[in-house]
Formats: C-alpha cells, sequence, structure tokens
C-alpha cells in the first residue's frame, strides 16, 4: 500500500548499522565494521492493516563522509535519531544530526530518538530523562534500543512508521 524512506542517522559507533541488521535479519551483527557511504535494506510491515514497505538507508556516521550522506535525506518520510547511552560525545552531536534531517529531507520528517546500547547500563553517560527531554523539547518520539538484545528495535521502525501513516491519513 505505501512505500517510506527512511534514514538512520546519528555519529558513528552508535550502532546504527546494529539497528538495521537487528530489524531486518532479527539477528545481531558481531562483526561491524564503520560504514562506508550509505548501506541499504528494506523490509516490509504492517501497519495498522496497511502493507508498508519501508526502505531504509544506513547513512556513515563519520564527518568525512558526511557531504556523500546528505544527498540521501532527500525524500525521507522518517528517520532513527541513534546516540549510544555510554557516549556523552554522541548524544551532545545530536542537535547537528537534528538539524540536517530537518533541513535536508524535510521540516516534516518523523523522528524517533534512539538511544541504542541499552544493554550496556551500567556504563551509562545519558541518563533517560536527560533524553526524553530532549526529545520533547525537540518534538521526537524516543525510545532507549539495544541492537544486541533486539529489545525496542522492531518497535522504533514500526512507531515511526505508524507516526507516518498517521500524518498521510489525517492530510
Amino acid at each position: 500500500d505505501f512505500l517510506f524512506k527512511f534514514l538512520v542517522i546519528g555519529s558513528a559507533g552508535t550502532g546504527k548499522s546494529c539497528l538495521l541488521h537487528q530489524f531486518i535479519e532479527n539477528k545481531f551483527k558481531q562483526d561491524s565494521n564503520h560504514t562506508i557511504g550509505v548501506e541499504f535494506g528494506s523490509k516490509v510491515v504492517n501497519v495498522g492493516g496497511k502493507t508498508v514497505k519501508l526502505q531504509i538507508w544506513d547513512t556513515a556516521g563519520q564527518e568525512r563522509f558526511r557531504s556523500v550522506t546528505r544527498s540521501y535525506y532527500r525524500g525521507a518520510a522518517g528517520a532513527l535519531l541513534v546516540y549510544d547511552i555510554t557516549s556523552r560525545e554522541t548524544y551532545n552531536a545530536l542537535t547537528n544530526w537534528l538539524t540536517d534531517a530537518r533541513t535536508l529531507a524535510s521540516p516534516n520528517i518523523v523522528i524517533i530518538l534512539c538511544g541504542n546500547k541499552k544493554d550496556l547500563d551500567a556504563d551509562r553517560e545519558v541518563t533517560f530523562l536527560e533524553a526524553s527531554r530532549f526529545a520533547q523539547e525537540n518534538e521526537l518520539m524516543f525510545l532507549e534500543t539495544s541492537a544486541l538484545t533486539g529489545e525496542n528495535v522492531e518497535e522504533a521502525f514500526l512507531k515511526c512508521a505508524r507516526t507516518i501513516l498517521n500524518k498521510i491519513e489525517s492530510g
């Protein structure tokens, strides 16, 4: 019924490719290297009785690929904005990623903030409350995920897709 273009954005090393792999293959990608440029995956999901194909573009988080990855933002309906809960640095970079998404994709892009690596709670540098507040201030949905255990991974993609569908249906 629908085709939605999704982006997975955020700093290098936050687990973007692992989230995508977990969502598509239902398993953790053990030997993940830094993405060069952009990788692609797709999955057909059922959202409120409608068949939706998610076209997911997993972008490199390293600064040197930024000019390449920016060209993929055009036409994206949704995005997973990923940071690593054990890395303050990746959290601090969120504003830049968010600005890129809203400027280059669309001001109406549906974004869900994902605090990844929830399985490493003992090494946490960013509190749930703090990230939750950031999400609220920037009108983002928010979930903490774990690409390792699969926790909230599918939920993140589906929640985003559901919101896009609702937006379409309400004009």
